[in-house]
């Protein structure tokens, strides 16, 4: 007797869904993308450019066989059900699954989830519908785009600069890393002063001179207000307010992803991975369950289920009074955040329940995700915030702290969110305090940080760039093309970076910017909401996009490569530099005809202490512009990486590297821990 097929993306969904469903439904999975644009056509876009862009699509390699598998299936079955994610890109699958196996609109129907538990599944498939055709246009506007762009300004890339891609995404986000860069080597320090009063119970900090905010930029100017004072201070103001500290929205791909590095010590990478895992399903038990919803998705919307079971949860563990209000957002939800933000499929799955069938990486990032999810429903934190005035000979002095009065949502997020409270003594407004010593400190200015991950993805979010699916592939890519480098977790832009994007910059300006590409990333979701047709799109960009490649190509100087002063061994031409992922090396400027490249002469090995990572040892290294760092010797398999000069201790607190500044001062390389 035939069964209903039902096929989603993943195999490690299938054995959940098919348990849920019962003995009538057989699912399979399609493993991800079956088809993808050939390589043929003008430039091996895989679309006819005179055909309103009429894509052309083959089967991707090795997936001729599961197509056969998936039509022997689909023949046989009752109904086809396609269950692919929840997404666009899902969208998209679905409707290559439905043309590649031939279904027509009465053998299949499209169902969506965005969590795998029992209720949620079978309820999707009440609610079955056919493709979203938009959804589809838009999806596929946005690979055929992708596609054009990369392999265009790829290709000028690697003839002109020694790059070796470009992209829609990927290079504006280059763009704001080199631009970050400049701003750093274009700092110039400011020297500036402070000035402490230390007291028996309390320290105070110079706030004005004369009616004025205190602004000291040489020690002749502190020394002269230090003069001034006398060692009586008497209290001027003495100020207590209560103070709200709400708990922050539930968890969107972004966020999860900048907490996750911020707080967990994951790459973005390795947060989507083990959040794909806790949504498609951990066995607990006899049972595999989703743990957590949709994990791609831009709304902090949660839904009327979650939130009733939720408040019923706070009340019964925490009591009534903890209970807050749904939080709204003021964004303008479209279809690309039609589905949930990211929680627990069930808010009774605590995580010390099932930490026993969870990884150390998996019940960390559960356990954020569920006190996230938590906390957004939660009251907010009440604080008494007290602030004190010192006055002094016509300079004043403050000191700030504040005392938790009700912790509210920090009960459960405490952890994952610094709350210190500093109690003041209480005083009288005219009470005189006799300080022990006045302290006064040099420093300087500092020039804007390099962007951590979790930095670059927030920038990307706030200024519209690339989607939640395409921030941590973005990263990726910009680090395996060698155009970054990750030291101390920050982004640094090799040599290759910042001249890839100044060559871009110089020829695609009005394309390579923010403005543009968050402007094509709205036109993107206009396609969507059926409000654009996608090929007018499409012919409008290519227009104005390929005379401006074709005058690149003619205009763009190409970038000579160096010669050494010697001659290839093997066919007598010049030897020249090239630079690779790894750096430069010399190789015979025959290439392709001769492919022969010369061995390394390897540099004496500065060994300066183990690696604690993976047991080897960290060295003493340079950057492609000479600049010192220290790394691990067995890179590129392992990637500590640290400017400072490590000391060979690790940190008590997070068991990284210690390192020595330039002050000789000896702090942690990852945390805030200083000796």
């Amino acid at each position: 007797m035939s069964k209903n097929l039902v096929i989603v993306e993943s195999p490690t969904k299938t054995k959940a869904i098919e348990k849920y469903l019962g003995s009538d439904y057989k699912v399979v999975s399609s493993k991800g993308h079956i088809r993808d644009l050939a390589t043929s056509g003008k430039f091996g876009f895989g679309v006819d450019i005179e055909n309103h862009f009429e894509p052309n699509y083959v089967a991707i390699k090795g997936k001729k066989k599961d197509i056969t598998a998936l039509k022997k299936d689909a023949k046989a079955a009752k109904k086809v059900y396609l269950a692919t994610d929840p997404d666009r890109e899902g969208e998209a699958i679905s409707w290559h699954l439905k043309d590649a196996l031939e279904l027509t609109d009465d053998d299949y129907e499209r169902v969506v989830f965005n969590e795998i538990t029992k209720n949620v599944v079978t309820d999707a498939f009440n609610h079955a519908r056919k493709i979203d055709d938009d959804l589809v246009h838009s999806q596929e506007t946005r690979r055929i785009l992708d596609r054009i762009i990369g392999f265009r300004l790829s290709k000028l890339m690697q003839s002109k600069t020694g790059g070796k891609s470009a992209g829609r995404v990927q290079s504006v986000a280059l763009k704001l890393i080199v631009d970050r860069e400049r701003e750093i080597e274009a700092f110039k320090e400011e020297e500036y002063w402070t000035v402490t009063a230390k007291f028996p119970e309390i320290e105070a900090d110079l706030d004005t001179v004369d009616g004025k905010k205190a602004d000291l930029k040489t020690e002749e100017e502190t020394d002269k207000v230090i003069g001034g004072l006398n060692k009586e201070f008497v209290v001027s103001n003495y100020e207590t307010k209560p103070k709200k500290k709400a708990s922050k929205y539930p968890f969107i791909t972004s966020t999860m992803q900048q907490e996750a590095i911020s707080k967990l010590g994951f790459s973005s990478k390795r947060t989507m991975q083990v959040a794909q895992k806790l949504y498609e399903g951990i066995d607990i038990g006899n049972d595999t369950v989703g743990l957590i919803t949709y994990m791609r998705t831009d709304s902090v919307r949660l839904s009327d289920e979650f939130i009733k079971s939720s408040y019923a949860f706070i009340k019964e563990n925490y009591g009534e009074e903890y209970i807050g209000h749904v939080k709204t957002s003021k964004k303008k939800e479209n279809v690309q955040d039609a589905h949930e933000a990211i929680r627990p499929s069930s808010i009774n799955r605590t995580p010390e329940s099932i930490k026993e069938y969870l990884s150390k990486d998996e019940f960390k990032l559960y356990e954020m995700i569920y006190a996230r999810a938590l906390a957004s429903l939660m009251k907010e934190a009440k604080v008494n915030a007290t602030t004190i005035t010192l006055d002094n000979n016509n300079t004043t002095f403050k000191t700030t702290g504040q005392v938790l009065v009700f912790d509210g949502y920090l009960k459960v997020y405490q952890k994952f969110e610094s709350s210190e409270d500093k109690i003041l003594p209480k005083y009288k407004v005219g009470d005189v305090l006799i300080s022990d010593e006045i302290i006064k400190d040099q420093h300087f200015t500092k020039p804007p940080a390099r962007y951590t991950e979790a930095k670059l993805i927030k920038a990307m979010e706030e200024l519209g760039i690339g989607r939640p699916s395409t921030y941590a592939s973005t990263i990726t890519t910009l680090t395996q093309r060698g155009y970054v480098t990750l030291i101390e977790k920050k982004l640094n832009p090799t040599e290759i970076g910042i001249t890839t994007t100044d060559k871009l910059q110089e020829f695609f300006s009005d394309l390579i910017n923010v403005e543009y590409t968050a402007k094509m990333e709205e036109d993107l979701d206009k396609i969507a909401e059926g409000k654009k047709v996608w090929y007018k799109l499409l012919e409008s960009f290519y227009k104005d996009f390929e005379p401006e490649v074709e005058n690149a190509f003619d205009k763009m100087e190409k970038k000579e490569d160096e010669q050494t002063g010697e001659v290839c061994p093997n066919c007598g031409r010049p030897m020249v530099i090239k630079t690779g992922r790894y750096g430069k090396f010399e190789a015979c400027s025959g290439y392709p005809e001769c492919k022969y490249i010369k061995p390394k002469e390897k540099a004496p090995v500065v060994e300066v202490c183990d690696c604690p990572k993976c047991g080897g040892k960290i060295v003493e290294r340079k950057t492609k512009r000479g600049k010192v760092f220290y790394g691990c010797g067995n890179f590129p398999k392992c990637k500590v990486a640290v400017w400072d000069k490590p000391t060979g201790e690790l940190c008590p607190e997070c068991h990284s590297l210690l390192v020595e500044d330039k002050d000789k001062n000896v702090k942690c390389s990852a945390c805030d821990y200083t000796k």
